[in-house]
């Protein structure tokens, strides 16, 4: 049975696995080689001057009282400024927590109370916000306000009630600061999971567990110090952070960051930058997809693409398309890493992940009720632990009761459904919660969503489960849609056909203008069980 091999990272020493420790060794060896651009701001940052900006904003945060340990709030949007304030905490010492910029109201305060943080940097019209939470939020001691347009006015608020508060700016006059390096195992940040089935999570990330983050992805696409990293993701996701940022740092190479992402504008953005290296998540892969072919599609720099899920139905053309070498995916949590790795350059069968990463992490697929190993080639939950220290995260910070009962037996439990077969492949069925079983067979919503997604005239895609109605303990499957201009349900189906097996084909598709999400934009499939078959809703059999 086959593992994920020649897994060598760059940095070989351990006790140097902290983002402080990787930005001076980078220094010393080329200080004039580039680490960031941002192209909407007209910047490059070498590693020298991202280095000096850090140690200035360290110095800033512990001229206004900051001690090691100190929870930093990060709430912003893409822009120079937010990574030069994740690498000031770092190299002051202190724990980034990065918030979501949709987030306000309950979502706002739960965060902000969990972590007891002590600072905050947020854009101009994240003020506001703060100042309908104030009576939760008073612990937090200043703010520093990215001017986006409206940042004296922020301030000016901020400080009306109550708060010390500053422009960004006055972070970079800083006292320059050489503090000691945090140890790897030391807290580096604080990332809330999605919270879709109750109160987000903050998943606390020691700097080893951050820089082996870094370390998975260049050695799962064979990063260098001649590469260009291209980020579109939100920087307060970890997609962004520390599955591109902090990989291209790792490498020695470049990170570019832009604002969002853009399907009809993905390949000049390649371009402009000289881009080789790229992530795309979720259904952006589709997106780029569905973008009418160009004649110089293939004409880029780009080498490689992390594409996680892959789109396994149009991966081979998405491939050929753009010119690109390798498309590789892999499979983790923010709480694990990533365990789970498709070699390079490797021709993978459908839909697999990839090959256990045995020599970093110890994996089993059990029973969730029994957490009893499965036997091969069947349905179980994926339980990780790690083999080298610190490269999994510490808890769930402040939620004790939540960790003990994630960490159980000794072993973190995903929640995810995987399978794997003879020649040692995992494969995604589902999230537990999410799992359908119709007529006895089980229904992964994912495999059902990629078939429907794969549709040129599908835009996003959820998949659930609905009562059957004459079958007891058993569902009905569901296609809630999104889609471009008018789209036959019945089409959509016959679609599906030949693409998974018939009992997986939906009964009921339901068109809507848009999916409910949570302010992640991870979809809230709760909501549309709850819904349910609503009287616009496409029934195949014609029952209704």
């Amino acid at each position: 049975m086959r593992t994920y091999e020649g897994f060598r990272t760059l940095f070989a020493d351990p006790a140097d696995w902290a983002l402080p420790t990787v930005l001076r060794h980078h220094v010393e060896a080329t200080p004039d080689a580039t680490l960031l651009m941002t192209p909407e701001e007209g910047l490059e940052w070498t590693y020298g001057e991202a280095l000096a900006s850090a140690e200035r904003i360290a110095g800033a945060f512990h001229d206004a009282g900051a001690v090691a340990g100190d929870r930093v709030v990060l709430m912003a949007a893409n822009s120079s400024r937010f990574v030069r304030s994740y690498l000031g905490a770092a190299v002051g010492g202190l724990v980034e927590v990065p918030v979501n910029t949709n987030y306000e109201g309950e979502f706002l305060r739960h965060q902000v109370v969990t972590v007891d943080a002590r600072f905050a940097v947020i854009d101009d019209d994240q003020a506001a916000r703060f100042v309908a939470i104030a009576e939760h939020a008073r612990g937090i001691e200043r703010f520093w306000v990215i001017d986006n347009g409206g940042g004296p006015a922020a301030v000016a608020l901020l400080r009306e009630h109550g708060w010390a508060a500053d422009a960004w700016d006055v972070l970079e006059d800083g006292t320059p600061r050489t503090l000691p390096a945090p140890r790897p195992q030391d807290l580096g940040a604080v990332f809330f999971t999605s919270g879709t089935t109750g109160p987000s999570k903050g998943v606390a990330m020691p700097h080893a567990q951050l820089h082996f983050f870094g370390e998975v992805v260049a050695n799962l696409m064979k990063l260098t110090s001649a590469d260009t990293y291209l980020a579109t993701t939100p920087l307060f996701h970890g997609n962004a952070q520390f599955m591109a940022v902090l990989p291209a740092i790792v490498a020695g190479g470049r990170a570019v960051v832009r604002p969002k992402f853009s399907a009809s504008r993905w390949v000049d953005h390649i371009r402009e930058s000289g881009v080789t290296v790229t992530n795309l998540v979720g259904v952006m892969m589709d997106f780029v997809w569905k973008q009418p072919p160009r004649a110089g599609d293939a004409d880029n720099t780009l080498r490689a693409v992390y594409a996680a899920p892959t789109a396994s139905s149009i991966v081979d053309e998405f491939r050929e398309r753009f010119g690109i070498e390798s498309i590789v995916d892999a499979f983790g949590l923010t709480e694990t890493c990533t365990p789970i790795l498709s070699p390079y350059g490797e021709q993978r069968p459908a839909g697999a992940a990839g090959l256990a990463n045995a020599d970093w992490f110890d994996l089993r697929l059990v029973d969730p009720d029994t957490d009893q190993e499965v036997e091969v080639g069947e349905v179980g939950e994926l339980v990780v632990r790690p083999v080298q220290p610190w490269t999994t995260s510490d808890g769930y910070y402040n939620m004790p009761e939540k960790t003990v009962e994630a960490w159980r037996n000794l072993w973190f439990h995903t929640g995810d459904a995987l399978r794997k077969d003879a020649d040692g492949w995992f494969y995604f069925v589902d999230r537990y919660k999410d799992a359908l079983r119709r007529r006895g067979e089980n229904i992964s919503s994912y495999e059902v969503e990629q078939a429907v997604l794969a549709h040129p005239g599908v835009r996003e895609c959820a998949v659930i489960g609905v009562p059957a109605g004459i079958e007891a303990g058993e569902d009905e499957v569901m296609a809630v849609i999104v889609a471009d201009g008018a789209v036959d349900p019945d089409e959509v189906l016959g679609w599906c056909r030949g693409r998974i097996p018939e009992f997986a084909i939906p009964r009921f598709v339901r068109t809507v203008d848009a999916l409910p999400k949570t302010p992640s934009e991870k979809v809230r499939k709760a909501a549309l069980r709850q819904d349910g078959v609503t009287t616009d809703t496409f029934d195949r059999t014609g029952a209704r």
